[in-house]
């Protein structure tokens, strides 16, 4: 690729800050670093042997620190419990190696077992430039890798104290206070995440609530029994099916364990799986030549009577094995894989807080940080400030969003970032014709007449916000919700047609329940076998049909089927509207941790007309866990030949929003992704260079705002919609700013970080803002702003639309289904 392969080396410099809007102040959960290390900080490699977990490496390492301290010429240097010390001078040697003992925890009574012997080797690797840091902070001077590594010295400085006390997970500790039950045998635990973050002249630590689950310790008795949902370890007196054998040894697998059958003596273990025998009927060898169970074994050696000898033995070793209740679970095990659904609301409600909460506990959390008698901050020359950080922010004025022109109420200015359909018709509404309901429910709980109500009740609302109903009385089919659903479907697309005597449009589907299965299993048939749109409602919403809720429905509806529910008006985005304009939403989705074997998605979303209204999807499965977008090129094709086969014109500039990227990614995905953007212009004619911007979207990250006053708060406390910050918690030069653009509902509000690498449109700060904020009122499915522009959000929606179009082949083996060539240029995923 001779010209689409060009270098970039740094990213857009910041084009001044905006200056629209109202200006408002509001704390930030970011504490000032007030005084700077002095001296250059020096960086060591450390490596322990043998290779223990991180926990124990700390204590090896703060032991080591304790015994050497001439070698260490008094200092007390930090450490990240893996590779890497920092100290604030020069130690004696560049390096050393040094031996550790440390005593054996839970040794025997009357017994003593000799002290574990470590190995501790340090090599010198760098000194560390500050003079550097100072210069990236003042704009003078680009980030190199001595910036780099002081940020990462100055993470671990903060971090170095707290993590020898809590349980530590990247840059957040947990602390059981206050800890809530999970349903399974699972807590939530709250923690604290602190991070160190460059802004204009001076560094800021950035403190936020943080929650996780753990494991309950106790005894692994009563773990079983909420595993299995019972009411108390006496049910576990039924013994097990085999269901609850595989449901309790996946769960407890490599959980470690304490015995509790000797006086003083409690050892430790990690379940390795659970015996297909009883305790009674265990088998082992007793070092003799003679078998005996494990339940005679406890009776004779431990004069313990068991009370479960109908469950089977955890086996901890090869042959060796525990009745369940002599077990008990060792506190502050992270939990580290997918919650059910119950598990996620309930850590949902846990970690939800109100801005006013949050703050407070932030506050509380400094408490526990305690900053201030920090003696490694101490002797390195860090204070930090225990305020908030107070920065200015901008309400940037709400957009006017346009209905269709025969509307009561045609143009509406919405208030708190919501609005209302009354009095509104869509500004392009479909007509639905050939259409039949599949109600996966029978006649006894669901009767027919009480589906007929909903449905006239919805035609009404269709037909009142703009739609075009003129077959109000669909063919109404029922099958068995666990059934082959294929053949459910397309009885229903025949019955629709056969009824209309036309092409079906679209098979409304009525369900049970919120089950995942079901619904996975109609978007995968309707969208990649059949080419069909679907729209799932629960039956629980038929009787008493709400208007509210007909019309969220008809919202989307009507874009599935290619209509178009509003636009803003065009002086709002004149980005837009002066020049056929493209807008892409990237997104990467990847497998749950632990699933090695299923693949990341990556999907494109493109708009289709000069309104930025309509999206078009594009979709490939890639290798898992693989961040860049593999065919990108190919898919931006497609997008760009979509466009022009819409709008009869090709895009004369790009501007492409990238979800899912974090800051180490920058560079390899920018790198890759803008040449494969140049590629695919350059693929369709070789002069076709449109002016391409491209900006990262990030809402994994952990700013937040509090109001200050009462009058710039929503309902929910948080910051008003159109809140926007480009000064004081930034990067100290590049061209980034946090816009929230929603109201608040629950909880405290995420702002979205919007990050620009690369511009060849020349945008300055008001004019992207602005257009990012006026953006998030015209997204399709609700009447409300949204957290994120549209483009982005629909493609996070097609990546996850996407994981239910693979279908599991016996043996293990996945396919992926393709979307239907006729869904792809709606909005199916809606």
């Amino acid at each position: 690729m001779e010209e689409a392969a060009f270098q970039i080396t740094q990213y857009v410099r910041r084009p001044g800050t905006g200056r629209e809007g109202r200006v408002v102040r509001v704390r930030t959960n970011f504490f000032e670093v007030i005084t700077m290390p002095e001296t250059n900080i020096s960086h060591y490699d450390v490596t322990i042997t043998p290779k223990v977990p991180q926990r124990l490496n700390r204590k090896i390492f703060n032991r080591f620190v304790e015994e050497n301290q001439r070698e260490l010429r008094n200092t007390r240097p930090v450490f990240d419990g893996q590779s890497n010390m920092f100290a604030f001078r020069k130690l004696q040697s560049d390096a050393s190696t040094f031996d550790v003992e440390l005593a054996e925890e839970n040794v025997p009574v009357g017994r003593t077992r000799p002290p574990r012997r470590f190995t501790v080797r340090i090599r010198k690797t760098r000194e560390i430039i500050l003079e550097e840091l100072f210069q990236f902070l003042n704009a003078r001077g680009s980030m190199t890798e001595n910036c780099n590594m002081a940020i990462m010295a100055m993470d671990i400085l903060i971090s170095h104290k707290i993590a020898a006390i809590y349980p530590t997970v990247r840059r957040s500790f947990y602390t059981n206070q206050g800890a809530r039950p999970l349903s399974g045998g699972l807590e939530a635990w709250q923690g604290y995440y602190q991070s160190a973050r460059p802004t204009r002249g001076k560094m800021l630590i950035n403190v936020d609530l943080s929650v996780t689950a753990f494991y309950e310790s106790g005894p692994l008795t009563q773990m079983i029994a909420k595993i299995l949902g019972f009411r108390s370890t006496d049910d576990l007196r039924r013994g097990f099916s085999e269901g609850d054998h595989h449901k309790v040894e996946d769960f407890i697998r490599n959980l470690r364990i304490r015995d509790n059958h000797r006086t003083g003596n409690r050892r430790k273990f990690k379940i390795e799986g659970l015996t297909r025998t009883p305790v009674s009927n265990t088998m082992f060898d007793r070092g003799d030549g003679s078998n005996i169970d494990v339940g005679s074994y406890f009776q004779n050696q431990y004069n313990r009577r068991l009370l479960y000898p109908f469950l089977p033995c955890v086996v901890v070793r090869r042959n060796q094995y525990l009745p369940i209740e002599v077990c008990d679970v060792i506190p502050e095990q992270r939990y580290m894989r997918k919650l059910n659904r119950r598990q996620t609301d309930d850590m949902m409600n846990f970690a939800r807080q109100n801005p006013n909460t949050r703050a407070n506990k932030i506050q509380d959390g400094l408490n526990i940080l305690n900053y201030r008698d920090n003696e490694f901050l101490q002797d390195f020359g860090m204070r930090i400030s225990n305020e908030m950080a107070v920065v200015e922010a901008r309400v940037l004025p709400t957009p006017t969003i346009q209905y269709h022109p025969t509307s009561r109420e045609n143009r509406v200015r919405p208030r708190d970032g919501a609005w209302n359909l009354r009095d509104k018709k869509v500004a392009a509404g479909a007509t639905l014709g050939s259409w039949s309901v599949l109600a996966f429910l029978n006649e006894r709980e669901l009767p027919d007449n009480i589906i007929e109500g909903f449905l006239r009740e919805f035609a009404v609302t269709c037909q009142d916000t703009g739609m075009n109903i003129p077959n109000r009385r669909p063919p109404i089919c029922r099958e068995n919700p666990i059934g082959n659903t294929e053949e459910s479907l397309k009885k229903a697309w025949l019955r629709a047609g056969n009824n209309a005597k036309a092409q079906p449009q679209l098979i409304l589907c009525i369900l049970p329940n919120t089950g995942q299965e079901l619904y996975a299993a109609i978007k995968r048939i309707g969208e990649t076998v059949i080419g069909v749109a679907t729209q799932c409602v629960q039956s629980v919403h038929m009787g008493r049909p709400k208007k509210q809720y007909c019309a969220n429905v008809c919202l989307k509806v009507n874009v599935k089927l290619g209509g178009m529910n509003s636009f803003l008006i065009p002086e709002h985005i004149p980005f837009i509207t002066e020049k056929p304009t493209i807008l892409i939403g990237a997104d990467v989705s990847h497998p749950p941790p632990g699933e090695t074997d299923k693949p990341s998605f990556a999907a494109l979303c493109g708009s289709m007309d000069a309104r930025a209204s309509r999206y078009a999807a594009t979709i490939r499965a890639q290798t898992g866990r693989f961040e860049i977008i593999a065919d990108l090129a190919n898919m931006v094709k497609e997008l760009l030949k979509a466009f022009y086969q819409t709008c009869g014109r090709k895009p004369g500039r790009i501007l492409f929003y990238r979800d899912g990227v974090s800051e180490s990614q920058f560079r390899h995905v920018l790198q890759n992704e803008i040449n494969a953007v140049r590629a695919a212009c350059q693929a369709l004619e070789p002069n076709y260079r449109p002016p391409i911007t491209f900006v990262v979207v990030q809402k994994r990250h952990h700013a937040r705002f509090f109001p200050m006053d009462r009058q710039n708060t929503d309902r929910s406390g948080n910051c008003l919609p159109g809140t926007v910050v480009d000064v004081g918690i930034t990067h100290p030069f590049e061209f980034d700013f946090y816009l929230q653009s929603h109201a608040g509902l629950l909880g405290t509000s995420r702002p979205a970080h919007y990050h620009v690498l690369f511009d060849e449109n020349g945008f300055n700060a008001d004019s992207l803002q602005t257009l990012s904020y006026n953006l998030c009122y015209v997204y399709a499915r609700c009447t409300r702003s949204v957290s994120l522009v549209p483009p982005v959000y629909y493609a996070h929606l097609v990546t996850n639309r996407a994981k239910l179009h693979m279908l599991s082949e016996p043996g293990g083996a996945t396919t992926f289904g393709v979307v239907k060539q006729e869904l792809q240029r709606v909005m199916y995923f809606a």
